[in-house]
């Protein structure tokens, strides 16, 4: 089978197209022949060796979800998973490629009317989304400021922001048209990337911030926390923060900040997928937006990181084998 894989930390060039045994099913595990392929920002920072020091090696296999049809199943897996359309969670490998084999608690069926590559855009920046705006303890009437809004995590931010009641929606961006999208998602104001903006009327201070950039401007937008602010990093498509990014919550010590990194991964399976469940329901009602920035095929996979490095990406790229 055809799978993606890290010849070389570094630019997308490193990406290369090579030949795998097609894989099988163990216990507790089902096949699932891709048909729409997710690339997330986790991929790019896993490409470009950020992450080699959690034990990531070149020759990795990219890809974390994945839309598809379930062609087998391993022992103790229900025979009726066979044939089914499913989304699934892949980890974070083994997901870029013609096959991936997932466990299958990891699985789940979609819904009449919705495509796998809006699967693959909703399935996990949904979830982290939601359970990000609840780990900042958000209520109706505060102010939100969803750093990165154009991915697909902050896509889905703005969205639930918005309807959960927001005062108000902030949100950077790089483009005005960028921002023009955002607004009819639910943003109510555009800053640029450092979070300025010459609208007078837009907030200055925020009582939640969604992070999912890092980087070196993190301890800036720490200063635009309100009193009993809330600061959720949920990504670090970025890069890492300063290390000492820390001491700008203790010089606002009186304000009460507080900070929180943020993973799926601390989420309880029966939670994720409840939440999954409900918004691939939303999407495929048209109630919750997915945007596909562009379907490319599996070995045009470096193209998709090049335009993710160049900020051109609004929404996410999908790869189709």
């Amino acid at each position: 089978m055809k799978a993606v894989v890290i010849r070389t930390f570094g630019a997308p060039e490193g990406l290369e197209v090579v030949d795998l045994p097609a894989p099988l099913p163990g216990a507790g595990e089902v096949l699932i022949a891709t048909g729409a392929i997710g690339v997330g920002g986790v991929d790019a920072v896993i490409r470009r060796g950020a992450l080699a020091a959690y034990g990531f090696r070149e020759g990795h296999l990219l890809g974390s979800e994945v839309a598809g049809t379930v062609t087998a199943v391993g022992e103790g897996v229900d025979a009726s998973w066979t044939g089914r359309r499913v989304w699934a969670f892949t980890g974070l490998s083994g997901g870029c490629a013609e096959q991936a084999v997932v466990r299958v608690q990891d699985v789940h069926a979609l819904p009449d009317g919705l495509s796998g590559a809006d699967a693959v855009t909703l399935g996990g920046s949904g979830v982290v989304a939601h359970f990000a705006l609840r780990k900042a303890h958000f209520a109706p009437g505060e102010t939100v400021l969803v750093r990165g809004a154009a991915g697909s995590i902050g896509v889905t931010a703005v969205q639930l922001a918005a309807r959960g009641g927001a005062g108000a929606v902030a949100v950077t961006t790089s483009s005005e048209e960028r921002g023009g999208r955002l607004r009819e998602l639910g943003a109510t104001h555009v800053l640029d990337r450092s979070g300025k903006s010459d609208d007078p009327d837009a907030p200055t201070g925020f009582d939640v911030v969604i992070d999912v950039v890092g980087g070196p401007g993190l301890p800036d937008v720490l200063d635009a926390l309100n009193a009993d602010g809330r600061y959720v990093l949920a990504g670090v498509v970025g890069g890492q923060p300063p290390e000492e990014f820390g001491m700008r919550l203790v010089h606002g010590f009186r304000k009460s900040l507080t900070f929180a990194t943020f993973s799926a991964d601390t989420v309880p399976d029966p939670d994720r997928q409840a939440v999954r469940a409900e918004q691939f329901a939303e999407a495929a009602r048209g109630e919750l937006r997915t945007v596909v920035h562009d379907v490319l095929p599996l070995d045009r996979a470096a193209d998709a990181h090049h335009a993710m490095d160049a900020g051109e990406v609004f929404g996410r790229v999908v790869l189709t084998p």
